[in-house]
């Protein structure tokens, strides 16, 4: 029996044609094992009624067709669900497809789907609020909330937001509480790690690992402008844990206290409370990869 596919396309996120889409996934998809519709988003938020909608009339897999943003909604409009997440990259960053191992040229990641290797990945909640991959408190809840509305999408527009804003960027303070003992600290980031990487092979946490039960508190402690170079530069090493500016440290639970009330989640800006309640949910999502 065939299993069935909802193919959810978001037309605005990141960059290229999103119109020649419909067409690849037809030419590419195994037409043996599966049936498929595609529909696309419309409105902010839309992705999320249309996933909820796929998985409740008992639609196997839903597919993520956008960046980041779109993948964010589709999936956790799936925690707890039987119904598979699977993504085809198309926006600017795509950190989750990355750590997944699904290629960012279309066909490709239409074979992972073809492949149907999965697994039950964790995902993260803060208060009321659930995330995939990366969630963040600082610098990047800034660049996230002035590129959910910069005039231009893509790696260039992205690079230039962020050199314009770290010149202007003052650290938050926090205040960590994990099993009882309390860290106080202005930072730069304050990342939650769930998979590894921003995007763009930005790795923010190269021991993160989807199924291992735990998350990373990621932090990235004020340097000069003059450490700026060699600072950015292990993260695309993917040995920013070992600068003596970082700390990374796994947990299950932790409570937060911030100076700023600004976050992202999976890239997605979100106005939140001044204290989170934050927390690893095991093996809450199926979710379709590629090779690692």
């Amino acid at each position: 029996m065939k299993q069935r596919i909802r193919f959810i396309i978001n037309p605005i996120s990141g960059v290229g044609k999103k119109g020649d889409l419909p067409e690849l996934i037809e030419k590419y998809l195994d037409h043996s094992k599966f049936d498929y519709d595609i529909v696309f988003t419309e409105y902010r938020k839309h992705a999320k009624k249309l996933a909820y909608e796929a998985s409740m009339n008992g639609v196997d897999i839903v597919c993520a067709v956008g960046g980041d943003g779109s993948v964010h909604e589709v999936g956790t409009s799936l925690i707890g669900t039987q119904t598979k997440l699977a993504i085809l990259p198309c926006g600017s960053g795509n950190g989750l497809a990355r750590h997944m191992g699904i290629p960012v040229n279309i066909p490709k990641a239409i074979e992972c789907i073809n492949k149907e290797a999965s697994i039950r990945m964790d995902t993260v909640l803060v208060n009321d609020k659930p995330f995939l991959g990366i969630g963040g408190y600082g610098f990047d809840a800034i660049v996230a909330k002035k590129f959910d509305s910069y005039h231009k999408r893509g790696f260039w527009s992205y690079v230039k937001l962020v050199l314009r804003e770290f010149v202007r960027y003052n650290p938050i303070n926090i205040s960590v509480d994990l099993n009882g003992e309390i860290k106080n600290m202005p930072v730069v980031l304050c990342t939650i790690a769930n998979a590894s990487e921003f995007g763009n092979g930005f790795v923010v946490s190269p021991t993160s690992d989807v199924t291992d039960g735990k998350i990373e508190l990621c932090i990235l402690k004020p340097f000069s402008i003059w450490s700026a170079p060699s600072v950015i530069f292990r993260f695309f090493r993917r040995t920013s844990h070992k600068s003596k500016f970082a700390e990374v440290i796994p947990f299950q639970k932790a409570r937060i206290k911030l100076s700023q009330k600004i976050a992202h989640y999976d890239g997605e800006p979100f106005d939140v409370r001044d204290e989170l309640n934050i927390q690893v949910v095991p093996s809450s999502l199926n979710i379709l990869i590629g090779k690692k």
